[in-house]
């Protein structure tokens, strides 16, 4: 009876072993005709996307993405090499660490003593604390305007150059408005210049130059202000754009920018600023957003005090493609969070593709409420379609600016 039962259990084990085998061997073979068949989806090489689908879109424009060559030398760091390091020395970053500190990014930033850069964590969900689409702010966008700002360290001077603008002004009844723009400094309103009135606003070709003088630490505290104005004396600015010269690192180099121009009469609803670095890397294909620090928070609800985070998401075709978060900082209105965000994208999609930053606030129960959000991109209006065009026109090298968070 015993070897009965022994040799009965034993078939029994035999028979499931069997089974499990022939399974495998039957989708060992089914994978084997899959592959050889040509129709098996290989893994996209774009961790945000789905590779199927941008084939489907774009056709063979979607090619694999380069990988950068890594030369057998090692690379030396700035302080041997004499100088900072070239593009072929930024094209072989594979880690965070290898970012350096924020010195790296801007002089302005001082921020050395935070330390290197901390690379921030992937959020499982992509589900918001609160939704809004891809317009955010556009209705705000009222014109664009060309300039170029540049310091002489040794003259002490502020040059300010309008080159073009367009679509400053509305059409009255089908005939172009002619116009003008006025230059101010903040936050004294000193008046940099005035430009000669243009006959069309839709399309102006100003090519003026003005100069004001400004010494070094002033370039710190003020921002130029650039208004389009009708020919109708007494009228109100049709659009204005502000830009802060503490973001522009003009002692080492000028900077030419499109500026898009808001809507002076519509208010916006600030709740805090936050500094953003944005920076491409085309032989990667990679986008890297640094959040580095927030200051004059307004909590949600009126709260007394409140832990903040970050969320950034990347937007397109109206689709949550990824996100990531920073730690959350208790009970600090002005946080600094110094974390870098590395997303891998395809250079294809840049002209379709938005950031969304949110700022959060972490709560007992594990739920988060949204202090205010931030666009960043072709979709954005003022500082945030500014930031991600001048990101694109200076390829490889961080470009850091402040944006106004705004409520929903």
């Amino acid at each position: 009876i015993l070897f009965a039962v022994y040799f009965y259990h034993l078939f029994v084990l035999g028979t499931y072993v069997a089974g499990a085998l022939a399974l495998l061997g039957i989708a060992a073979v089914n994978l084997w005709k899959l592959w050889r068949s040509g129709r098996c989806p290989a893994p996209s090489p774009f961790p945000n996307y789905d590779y199927r689908y941008l084939q489907r879109k774009y056709g063979a424009a979607a090619r694999a993405p380069r990988r950068p060559q890594v030369s057998a030398t090692p690379r030396r760091p700035p302080s041997e090499a004499g100088g900072p390091a070239g593009p072929r020395a930024a094209d072989v970053l594979e880690s965070v660490d290898e970012l350096g500190s924020l010195e790296l990014m801007s002089r302005e930033l001082g921020l050395a003593p935070y330390g290197p850069l901390r690379k921030s964590v992937s959020a499982d969900s992509l589900s918001s604390v609160s939704s809004i689409g891809n317009s955010f702010g556009q209705e705000f966008t009222v014109g664009q305007l060309e300039v170029s700002v540049e310091y002489a360290a040794r003259a002490r001077a502020l040059h300010v150059a309008l080159l073009q603008g367009k679509d400053l002004l509305e059409r009255d009844a089908g005939r172009p408005e002619s116009c003008f723009v006025r230059v101010s400094l903040l936050p004294s309103e000193r008046l940099v210049g005035t430009s000669r009135p243009q006959r069309s606003g839709g399309s102006a070709h100003f090519g003026e130059r003005f100069c004001v003088p400004l010494e070094p630490a002033a370039l710190e505290e003020n921002s130029l202000r650039f208004a389009a104005f009708g020919a109708a004396e007494g009228s109100a600015p049709a659009g204005a754009a502000e830009l802060r010269l503490c973001d522009l690192d003009l002692p080492a180099r000028p900077f030419t920018a499109w500026l898009y121009l808001q809507d002076p009469n519509k208010t916006v609803d600030s709740v805090g600023e936050i500094l953003l670095s944005l920076s491409y890397l085309p032989t990667a294909e990679r986008l890297t957003v640094v959040v580095v620090k927030a200051k004059n928070l307004v909590w949600s609800n009126g709260k007394g005090t409140a832990d903040p985070f970050v969320k950034v998401y990347l937007l397109q075709d109206g689709r949550k493609i990824s996100k990531k978060k920073t730690a959350v900082k208790r009970d600090d209105p002005n946080p600094v969070f110094n974390e870098a965000m590395i997303f891998s994208v395809p250079a294809i999609v840049l002209q379709e593709l938005s950031l969304r930053v949110t700022v959060a606030e972490s709560g007992e129960d594990g739920r988060a409420d949204a202090t205010g959000h931030v666009l960043i991109g072709p979709a954005a209006s003022g500082m945030g379609i500014t930031h991600w065009h001048q990101m694109l026109a200076t390829l490889r090298k961080p470009v850091s600016m402040w944006h106004t968070v705004r409520r929903n």
